[in-house]
């Protein structure tokens, strides 16, 4: 499945979202964290040429097809991501869907970099970042994930 087709069936997704909330002003149809952070993954998966690896893993969600990275990919809903483990992944990838569905790569980097700048972790062990802070970190071209063309 070509990486257009997929981004084309997330904006359906989003315009037929939009179009019952129309219909239905008293209700809401956005997608849910779960669905977002499964958006973000097949699209980080195309995009990068991953692996996925199952539902639910603690700290990686994916690794490169040669196995000599592992993958975090978060999803970003707002204007920051939550860090919920300790655990320093050795790859991370941030992305953020617009409302529409149109996917942004916010941060492409090691996992370290982005990591250290929530300061001290705090008693809940949730981590807040904005993306604006993810989006000025310096990343040297060799340290990003290569997009894989069509």
């Amino acid at each position: 499945m070509s990486k257009q087709h997929v981004g084309e069936l997330i904006c359906r997704y989003y315009s037929l979202t939009a179009e019952l909330e129309r219909l239905f002003p008293k209700r809401s149809f956005t997608p849910a964290s779960h669905v977002i952070e499964s958006f973000c993954e097949i699209l980080a998966a195309n995009d990068f040429d991953l692996e996925l690896l199952p539902a639910s893993s603690k700290v990686h969600n994916a690794r490169t097809r040669d196995k000599a990275k592992l993958v975090q990919i978060k999803a970003a809903q707002a204007d920051s991501v939550v860090f919920r483990s300790d655990q320093v992944p050795d790859h991370l990838l941030v992305m953020r869907l617009s409302d529409e569905g149109v996917p942004e790569w916010i941060y492409n980097g090691p996992g370290l970099l982005a990591y250290e700048k929530p300061g001290r972790q705090p008693a809940n062990g949730q981590r807040t970042v904005r993306l604006s802070t993810l989006r000025k970190i310096q990343v040297p071209e060799q340290d990003r994930l290569q997009s894989v063309a069509e």
